[in-house]
């Protein structure tokens, strides 16, 4: 008998099923502290620290959320308050400049409302 005796029927290299064993060695949360890291604006000695301890992050994080949507909500009243002005002053803007006005209100006005109707329904994101 050869050295090829032993083999089966189903050629001279059987394939075998062979599984690959996925693992990503902790790259997403690598990934979601130097996401954080980055938003926060922080430099990259602070990404360990977030890994290790986010609690200080995630609080720097919820205090930039609540400036941006008190910003956002202070824009829109200044925008839409019917104050009279003091002086009487008038004042004349182009179309195209009164256009964009208008655009940027739509945008801060529809942002406060998202923000306003996440706050009440918080499972519709």
């Amino acid at each position: 008998m050869g050295r090829h005796a032993g083999r089966d029927a189903a050629g001279p290299r059987a394939e075998k099923a062979m599984s690959v064993i996925k693992h990503n060695f902790g790259s997403e949360d690598r990934r979601a502290a130097r996401r954080l890291r980055t938003l926060l604006e922080l430099s990259a000695l602070h990404e360990a620290n977030i890994h290790s301890n986010p609690v200080p992050y995630l609080e720097r994080a919820s205090e930039r959320i609540f400036q941006l949507e008190k910003i956002l909500f202070e824009a829109v009243e200044a925008a839409t308050s019917a104050a009279p002005s003091a002086s009487g002053e008038m004042i004349s803007v182009s179309k195209a400049e009164f256009d964009r006005y208008l655009a940027c209100l739509a945008i801060i006005e529809h942002g406060l409302e998202k923000l306003v109707s996440d706050a009440e329904d918080p499972q519709s994101t």
